[in-house]
Protein backbone atom coordinates (compact mmCIF):
# COMPACT_ATOMS: atom_id res chain seq x y z
CA UNK A 1 0.00 0.00 0.00
CA UNK A 2 1.39 3.60 -0.88
CA UNK A 3 2.21 5.58 2.27
CA UNK A 4 3.20 9.06 2.49
CA UNK A 5 3.49 12.76 1.52
CA UNK A 6 3.15 13.66 -2.06
CA UNK A 7 4.16 17.21 -2.93
CA UNK A 8 2.21 18.25 -5.65
CA UNK A 9 3.02 21.50 -7.85
CA UNK A 10 -0.56 22.26 -8.48
CA UNK A 11 -1.09 24.41 -11.92
CA UNK A 12 -3.78 27.17 -12.30
CA UNK A 13 -7.12 26.18 -13.82
CA UNK A 14 -7.55 23.46 -10.67
CA UNK A 15 -9.16 22.98 -7.86
CA UNK A 16 -7.47 20.65 -5.05
CA UNK A 17 -10.44 18.53 -5.18
CA UNK A 18 -9.56 18.05 -9.06
CA UNK A 19 -5.54 16.95 -8.29
CA UNK A 20 -7.32 14.68 -5.69
CA UNK A 21 -9.68 13.21 -8.38
CA UNK A 22 -6.96 12.60 -10.76
CA UNK A 23 -4.51 11.09 -8.13
CA UNK A 24 -6.67 8.54 -6.96
CA UNK A 25 -7.10 7.97 -10.86
CA UNK A 26 -3.86 7.74 -11.42
CA UNK A 27 -2.70 5.74 -7.96
CA UNK A 28 -5.73 3.53 -8.56
CA UNK A 29 -6.39 4.22 -4.76
CA UNK A 30 -9.16 6.26 -2.63
CA UNK A 31 -7.43 6.82 0.70
CA UNK A 32 -5.71 10.17 -1.11
CA UNK A 33 -6.31 13.79 0.73
CA UNK A 34 -5.25 17.09 -0.04
CA UNK A 35 -3.84 19.25 2.88
CA UNK A 36 -6.17 22.50 2.78
CA UNK A 37 -7.38 24.20 -0.45
CA UNK A 38 -5.23 26.38 -3.03
CA UNK A 39 -7.59 28.76 -5.41
CA UNK A 40 -8.13 27.35 -8.96
CA UNK A 41 -6.00 30.31 -10.50
CA UNK A 42 -3.14 29.87 -7.34
CA UNK A 43 -0.51 27.71 -8.42
CA UNK A 44 2.74 25.94 -6.56
CA UNK A 45 3.15 23.81 -3.45
CA UNK A 46 -0.16 21.14 -2.48
CA UNK A 47 1.16 18.46 -0.28
CA UNK A 48 -0.75 15.29 -0.87
CA UNK A 49 -1.52 12.73 1.73
CA UNK A 50 -1.59 8.90 0.20
CA UNK A 51 -2.94 5.54 1.98
CA UNK A 52 -2.33 5.93 6.13
CA UNK A 53 -0.66 9.40 5.97
CA UNK A 54 -3.91 10.63 5.13
CA UNK A 55 -3.95 11.29 8.95
CA UNK A 56 -1.56 14.00 9.32
CA UNK A 57 -3.36 16.08 6.50
CA UNK A 58 -4.45 18.29 9.77
CA UNK A 59 -1.14 18.98 11.13
CA UNK A 60 0.34 19.64 7.44
CA UNK A 61 -2.58 21.67 7.23
CA UNK A 62 -1.93 23.88 10.26
CA UNK A 63 1.87 24.66 9.37
CA UNK A 64 3.15 27.30 8.24
CA UNK A 65 3.02 29.18 4.69
CA UNK A 66 5.17 30.99 1.84
CA UNK A 67 3.55 32.57 -1.21
CA UNK A 68 4.97 34.95 -3.65
CA UNK A 69 2.55 37.67 -5.04
CA UNK A 70 1.91 40.28 -7.76
CA UNK A 71 -0.05 42.94 -5.55
CA UNK A 72 -1.78 45.52 -8.38
CA UNK A 73 -2.72 49.37 -6.59
CA UNK A 74 -5.21 51.20 -8.24
CA UNK A 75 -8.34 48.36 -8.92
CA UNK A 76 -10.42 46.62 -6.10
CA UNK A 77 -12.35 43.69 -6.91
CA UNK A 78 -15.57 41.85 -5.69
CA UNK A 79 -12.80 39.00 -4.58
CA UNK A 80 -9.67 40.84 -3.98
CA UNK A 81 -8.41 39.33 -6.69
CA UNK A 82 -8.00 39.24 -10.56
CA UNK A 83 -10.61 36.52 -10.71
CA UNK A 84 -13.58 39.38 -9.82
CA UNK A 85 -15.31 42.06 -10.90
CA UNK A 86 -13.85 45.74 -10.28
CA UNK A 87 -15.87 47.78 -8.28
CA UNK A 88 -13.42 50.82 -7.36
CA UNK A 89 -10.59 52.26 -9.25
CA UNK A 90 -7.80 54.68 -8.12
CA UNK A 91 -6.18 56.19 -10.66
CA UNK A 92 -2.39 55.95 -10.04
CA UNK A 93 -0.17 58.31 -11.58
CA UNK A 94 3.84 57.47 -12.06
CA UNK A 95 6.30 57.72 -9.78
CA UNK A 96 3.32 58.49 -6.82
CA UNK A 97 4.98 56.10 -4.68
CA UNK A 98 8.64 55.36 -3.51
CA UNK A 99 9.95 52.23 -3.08
CA UNK A 100 10.53 53.27 1.46
CA UNK A 101 6.34 53.83 1.15
CA UNK A 102 5.46 50.71 0.06
CA UNK A 103 7.78 48.93 2.28
CA UNK A 104 6.96 51.13 5.25
CA UNK A 105 3.14 49.23 4.28
CA UNK A 106 4.63 46.29 4.21
CA UNK A 107 6.28 46.71 7.33
CA UNK A 108 3.02 47.80 9.15
CA UNK A 109 1.44 44.35 8.71
CA UNK A 110 4.08 42.31 9.41
CA UNK A 111 3.12 40.32 13.29
CA UNK A 112 -0.43 39.94 14.49
CA UNK A 113 -2.83 40.81 12.06
CA UNK A 114 -6.27 41.07 11.98
CA UNK A 115 -8.41 40.12 9.30
CA UNK A 116 -12.34 39.69 7.91
CA UNK A 117 -12.72 36.42 5.33
CA UNK A 118 -13.76 37.53 1.98
CA UNK A 119 -17.02 36.93 0.79
CA UNK A 120 -15.43 34.93 -1.97
CA UNK A 121 -14.13 32.32 0.85
CA UNK A 122 -15.10 28.49 2.42
CA UNK A 123 -14.92 30.05 5.80
CA UNK A 124 -18.74 29.21 7.58
CA UNK A 125 -21.36 31.77 8.89
CA UNK A 126 -24.03 30.33 10.21
CA UNK A 127 -23.49 27.16 8.77
CA UNK A 128 -23.03 28.55 4.75
CA UNK A 129 -19.99 29.17 3.14
CA UNK A 130 -19.58 32.83 2.57
CA UNK A 131 -19.53 32.11 -1.48
CA UNK A 132 -23.01 30.89 -1.14
CA UNK A 133 -23.41 34.45 0.06
CA UNK A 134 -22.20 35.82 -2.38
CA UNK A 135 -23.23 33.96 -5.20
CA UNK A 136 -26.79 35.06 -4.31
CA UNK A 137 -25.30 38.72 -3.98
CA UNK A 138 -25.03 39.14 -0.65
CA UNK A 139 -23.03 40.65 1.52
CA UNK A 140 -23.12 39.69 5.59
CA UNK A 141 -21.27 40.59 8.62
CA UNK A 142 -18.49 37.78 9.34
CA UNK A 143 -15.46 37.90 12.56
CA UNK A 144 -12.62 38.67 11.96
CA UNK A 145 -9.77 36.77 13.26
CA UNK A 146 -5.84 37.15 13.82
CA UNK A 147 -3.42 35.78 11.68
CA UNK A 148 0.45 35.48 11.66
CA UNK A 149 2.60 37.26 9.40
CA UNK A 150 6.06 36.36 9.75
CA UNK A 151 7.54 38.28 7.11
CA UNK A 152 7.06 40.73 4.15
CA UNK A 153 9.33 41.72 1.41
CA UNK A 154 9.14 43.70 -1.77
CA UNK A 155 10.65 41.63 -4.24
CA UNK A 156 10.65 43.77 -7.44
CA UNK A 157 10.44 47.38 -8.47
CA UNK A 158 7.35 49.66 -9.12
CA UNK A 159 5.61 48.97 -12.31
CA UNK A 160 3.44 51.91 -13.24
CA UNK A 161 1.03 50.99 -16.38
CA UNK A 162 -2.09 51.97 -17.31
CA UNK A 163 -3.44 53.79 -14.10
CA UNK A 164 -2.09 51.45 -11.79
CA UNK A 165 1.08 50.21 -10.05
CA UNK A 166 2.49 46.87 -9.23
CA UNK A 167 4.87 45.11 -7.20
CA UNK A 168 5.56 41.50 -6.09
CA UNK A 169 6.08 40.53 -2.45
CA UNK A 170 7.30 37.31 -1.02
CA UNK A 171 5.31 36.51 2.46
CA UNK A 172 5.74 33.62 5.09
CA UNK A 173 2.59 33.39 7.35
CA UNK A 174 0.79 31.37 9.03
CA UNK A 175 -2.59 28.99 8.87
CA UNK A 176 -5.65 30.78 7.79
CA UNK A 177 -3.90 34.32 6.19
CA UNK A 178 -5.62 35.38 2.71
CA UNK A 179 -2.89 36.70 0.82
CA UNK A 180 -5.66 38.43 -1.52
CA UNK A 181 -6.99 39.99 1.71
CA UNK A 182 -3.48 41.14 3.03
CA UNK A 183 -3.06 43.11 -0.78
CA UNK A 184 -6.70 45.28 0.00
CA UNK A 185 -4.82 45.82 3.37
CA UNK A 186 -1.85 47.27 1.94
CA UNK A 187 -3.46 48.89 -0.32
CA UNK A 188 -5.48 50.42 2.75
CA UNK A 189 -2.25 51.45 4.41
CA UNK A 190 -1.12 53.25 1.40
CA UNK A 191 -4.74 55.59 0.98
CA UNK A 192 -5.77 53.87 -1.62
CA UNK A 193 -7.60 50.34 -3.43
CA UNK A 194 -5.99 47.40 -4.80
CA UNK A 195 -5.79 43.74 -5.48
CA UNK A 196 -3.78 40.45 -5.32
CA UNK A 197 -2.92 39.90 -9.09
CA UNK A 198 -1.43 36.92 -9.10
CA UNK A 199 -0.27 33.83 -6.57
CA UNK A 200 2.09 31.21 -6.16
CA UNK A 201 2.46 29.12 -3.03
CA UNK A 202 6.25 28.40 -2.53
CA UNK A 203 6.28 26.70 0.53
CA UNK A 204 3.68 24.06 2.38
CA UNK A 205 4.08 22.01 5.93
CA UNK A 206 8.08 22.25 5.33
CA UNK A 207 7.55 21.21 1.29
CA UNK A 208 9.32 23.24 -0.92
CA UNK A 209 8.04 24.44 -4.30
CA UNK A 210 11.29 23.02 -5.84
CA UNK A 211 11.33 19.50 -4.76
CA UNK A 212 6.95 19.18 -6.00
CA UNK A 213 6.41 17.05 -8.79
CA UNK A 214 3.69 17.39 -11.62
CA UNK A 215 0.54 15.12 -12.30
CA UNK A 216 2.07 14.44 -15.70
CA UNK A 217 5.32 13.42 -13.91
CA UNK A 218 3.79 11.19 -11.61
CA UNK A 219 1.54 9.47 -14.11
CA UNK A 220 4.65 8.71 -16.10
CA UNK A 221 6.29 6.95 -12.93
CA UNK A 222 6.45 3.39 -12.36
CA UNK A 223 7.02 3.13 -8.61
CA UNK A 224 4.90 6.13 -7.17
CA UNK A 225 6.53 5.38 -3.76
CA UNK A 226 9.68 6.26 -4.36
CA UNK A 227 8.54 9.70 -4.92
CA UNK A 228 6.43 9.84 -1.55
CA UNK A 229 7.94 12.05 1.47
CA UNK A 230 8.24 9.85 5.24
CA UNK A 231 5.20 11.06 7.53
CA UNK A 232 7.75 12.33 9.63
CA UNK A 233 8.79 15.29 7.19
CA UNK A 234 4.88 16.00 7.37
CA UNK A 235 4.78 16.20 11.21
CA UNK A 236 8.44 18.59 11.50
CA UNK A 237 6.44 21.85 12.91
CA UNK A 238 5.78 19.60 15.93
CA UNK A 239 7.71 19.31 18.69
CA UNK A 240 9.56 15.96 19.36
CA UNK A 241 10.20 13.69 22.09
CA UNK A 242 12.62 10.28 21.76
CA UNK A 243 11.93 7.48 24.17
CA UNK A 244 13.72 4.48 24.88
CA UNK A 245 12.56 0.94 24.00
CA UNK A 246 10.30 0.50 27.33
CA UNK A 247 8.40 3.46 26.73
CA UNK A 248 8.15 2.63 22.99
CA UNK A 249 6.41 -0.67 23.16
CA UNK A 250 3.82 1.13 25.16
CA UNK A 251 3.17 4.22 23.33
CA UNK A 252 2.94 1.35 20.31
CA UNK A 253 -0.25 0.00 22.20
CA UNK A 254 -1.52 3.48 23.07
CA UNK A 255 -1.00 3.52 26.20
CA UNK A 256 -1.35 6.55 28.89
CA UNK A 257 1.36 8.47 30.69
CA UNK A 258 2.05 9.67 33.67
CA UNK A 259 3.14 13.34 32.60
CA UNK A 260 6.79 12.71 34.53
CA UNK A 261 7.02 9.50 32.48
CA UNK A 262 6.27 11.15 28.66
CA UNK A 263 6.74 14.90 29.49
CA UNK A 264 4.56 16.04 27.08
CA UNK A 265 2.98 19.30 27.76
CA UNK A 266 1.65 20.33 23.64
CA UNK A 267 0.58 17.97 21.08
CA UNK A 268 4.28 15.98 20.76
CA UNK A 269 5.63 13.26 17.99
CA UNK A 270 6.57 10.61 19.99
CA UNK A 271 9.91 9.29 18.02
CA UNK A 272 12.43 6.14 18.35
CA UNK A 273 15.25 5.97 15.97
CA UNK A 274 13.93 9.18 14.01
CA UNK A 275 10.55 7.26 13.21
CA UNK A 276 7.58 8.45 14.47
CA UNK A 277 5.79 6.31 16.52
CA UNK A 278 2.38 8.13 17.96
CA UNK A 279 1.45 11.75 18.66
CA UNK A 280 0.76 12.68 22.11
CA UNK A 281 -0.63 15.72 24.28
CA UNK A 282 -2.00 16.44 27.82
CA UNK A 283 -5.12 14.42 28.51
CA UNK A 284 -7.75 16.76 28.47
CA UNK A 285 -9.82 15.44 31.38
CA UNK A 286 -7.39 14.06 33.75
CA UNK A 287 -4.46 16.63 35.19
CA UNK A 288 -0.93 14.94 35.00
CA UNK A 289 -1.20 12.64 32.12
CA UNK A 290 -1.10 11.83 28.72
CA UNK A 291 -2.55 10.37 26.00
CA UNK A 292 -2.36 9.43 22.68
CA UNK A 293 -3.71 11.40 19.47
CA UNK A 294 -3.14 8.82 16.84
CA UNK A 295 -0.79 5.98 16.96
CA UNK A 296 1.41 5.32 13.22
CA UNK A 297 2.74 1.28 14.18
Amino acid sequence: MLNGVLAINKPRGMTSHDVVFKLRKILKTKKVGHTGTLDPEVDGVLPICIGPATRISDYIMNSGKRYTAEITIGIQTTTEDQTGEIISADKIVNDQYSNEEIDDALAALTGHIEQMPPMFSAVKVKGRKLYEYARAGLVIDRPTRMVHIKNIERTTDLHYCDDTMRFSIEVSCGKGTYIRTLATQIAEKLNTVGHMSKLTRTESGGFMLEDCYTLEQIAETEDVQLLLRPIEEGLKDLPQLSVDETIKTRVKNGQKFRMDELPVTEPTVIVSEKKALAIYAPHPEKAGQVKAIKVFS
